[in-house]
């Protein structure tokens, strides 16, 4: 048996070998400027550019490109269900200048109190058969929406 001592492997040391940072040093470490640095020119530059990117986004979704539309708005069903009922007149179109001319006419005051009794009930049965009109009328164009993307689109409308 040999008289020569075994040398043990030497142990690693614990720990990262460099003492942890303060909380100071890592803070002012990580710290950034709230507002850039920007100069003015490059300010006027970045804002160019986002009304540039704004203008052609707007630019591609007033012309119905995927790329431009919320996810939920995307895909040819849904170009095609936009197709059929932009193609159509809708009696929403008329909303806005019907209750402009309700309104007006609801404000005329007439001497008589059984013409202005008239008045009041013509212009509210007006604007409810206005409203009762548009829910007839968006049934009427979801239907013809749904059988349109049906017959192009089995079984994905």
């Amino acid at each position: 048996m040999s008289t020569t001592p075994k040398q043990q492997p030497e142990t690693p040391k614990a720990g990262k070998g460099r003492p942890t940072p303060a909380r100071k040093q890592q803070e002012l470490l990580r710290k950034k400027p709230v507002v850039g640095n920007k100069s003015p020119e490059a300010k006027r530059a970045a804002k160019r550019a986002l009304s540039e990117e704004r203008a052609k986004a707007r630019e591609g979704l007033a012309n119905g490109e995927d790329r431009y539309l919320t996810s939920r708005d995307r895909g040819p069903q849904r170009k095609l269900a936009r197709d059929v009922v932009d193609a159509r007149f809708t009696i929403g179109e008329l909303v806005l200048p019907m209750l402009f001319l309700v309104i007006i006419v609801s404000s005329i005051r007439p001497d008589d109190p059984q013409l202005d009794l008239t008045i009041q009930l013509g212009t509210l049965v007006a604007m409810w058969g206005l409203f009762v009109a548009i829910g007839i009328d968006g049934y009427i164009i979801g239907r013809k929406a749904l059988k349109v993307v049906e017959a192009k689109y089995p079984g994905k409308g």
